[in-house]
């Protein structure tokens, strides 16, 4: 036991119970929302008359956009738009009944589009990202949350502003009319941003953004993230000078200076030109999610906050999904279930934990993934029945 409640039993059964399911996805085995209908399963099983509220999270990166559907009631859509290298590609985002679109620039833009032999970010755009963000003002959004992770390019986010209406110049003043890549941001001279689509400035971007690193240098977008997608050493340090060379020219003519700005390096340079050239901020992933899912008044409203991920380690610790579920949650009880446990009760206690369980302890990796939704359903009914029978965790 890691942290008693208030709670009792007869308080609990005669004012009926009500469980948040916060989970985030298990990876390799099942999606957020996924996972919080197993957990519903098993409230279920043990209290038949519970009250369960379904509100899978998710970081800000690969399933963000899934996963606040689910929570918010949103809209799923699809759209054809520009790859990383130029063809067309689906890209996925959502809409909830806010007006809230929820992109990850990945689905446009990302390394996963790509075969290994076609990584290379000299020759990579974020157009479709920018074509994305201009299809959901279209349909009516009127604010952003964007995911950035899993960027294939490292452009500065110059392609992304072009689809919406930045224009880039070269050095003999024609405009630059292919979409700009990593490897032609030398051929920068100049930047005008009257012509940009005027409802971007009417429209909070957001941006989830985990990582610290600058635009440019050892820690920068170049030298950290551009060998991953396929840069060679030489291709790294033209890819760190291109995007010194666009930081130098935001700074001098728009009058914003990104170049060492925290996030900034993120997805390519991406952070930064979001931030330069849409007024887009920089915000922790996690902490985004869950106030587009207005979780802390839910949380407010429920006896039990269950969560969990596929495992529960150092990473957990450092703030990613579980933290954030813990530090919104208030006063209301969180458990954590998770695939592998790796972390000792010290550790989940510093963490906030009430409580936290593996699945299948003692099973093997491959079965726990493989029946990890009948898993979840079965531990969920059984602390949920201990909680309904002591008031505490167990």
């Amino acid at each position: 036991m890691l942290r008693s409640t208030s709670f009792t039993h007869d308080r609990l059964h005669s004012q009926g119970v009500k469980v948040i399911c916060a989970p985030d996805k298990f990876k390799g085995s099942l999606s957020a929302p996924d996972v919080a209908k197993a957990m519903r399963r098993g409230v279920l099983l043990a209290c038949p008359d519970a009250e369960v509220d379904l509100c899978p999270i998710a970081d800000g990166g690969e399933g963000t956009v899934e996963a606040l559907i689910a929570g918010s009631g949103g809209q799923r859509m699809t759209n054809p738009v520009t790859g990383p290298r130029g063809g067309q590609v689906h890209a996925t985002w959502g809409l909830t009944p806010e007006g809230l679109a929820i992109i990850e620039m990945a689905s446009a833009s990302g390394l996963s589009l790509l075969k290994p032999d076609e990584r290379d970010p000299t020759i990579t755009t974020t157009l479709g990202t920018g074509e994305l963000l201009q299809t959901a003002l279209d349909a009516g959004a009127t604010s952003v949350l964007m995911g950035i992770g899993g960027s294939a390019t490292n452009d500065m986010g110059c392609g992304c502003a072009m689809a919406l209406g930045v224009r880039f110049f070269n050095k003999n003043g024609s405009p630059i009319t292919l979409p700009l890549t990593g490897g032609m941001l030398h051929n920068i001279a100049r930047i005008d941003t009257t012509l940009l689509d005027p409802r971007i400035r009417h429209t909070p971007i957001r941006v989830a953004c985990d990582v610290t690193n600058p635009l440019t240098g050892p820690n920068g977008a170049a030298h950290v993230y551009s060998p991953q997608k396929g840069a060679t050493p030489e291709q790294t340090l033209m890819l760190d000078d291109g995007l010194r060379h666009v930081a130098g020219l935001v700074r001098g003519q728009i009058g914003v200076d990104v170049e060492n700005l925290p996030g900034a390096g993120a997805a390519g340079g991406l952070g930064a030109g979001l931030v330069a050239f849409l007024g887009a901020t920089l915000e922790p992933g996690i902490g985004l999610v869950l106030d587009a899912l207005h979780f802390v008044s839910r949380a407010a409203a429920a006896d039990l906050c269950l969560t969990g991920e596929g495992s529960l380690d150092e990473q957990t610790l450092s703030g990613k999904a579980i933290a954030g579920v813990v530090n919104h949650a208030g006063r209301c009880p969180v458990i954590a279930l998770a695939g592998r446990m790796r972390l000792d009760e010290k550790q989940c206690q510093t963490l906030g934990l009430t409580a936290a369980h593996a699945i299948a302890p003692g099973q093997p990796p491959e079965v726990s993934i493989a029946r990890a939704a009948e898993f979840i359903e079965q531990t969920t009914a059984k602390v949920v029945a201990d909680f309904m029978r002591s008031g505490r965790i167990g």
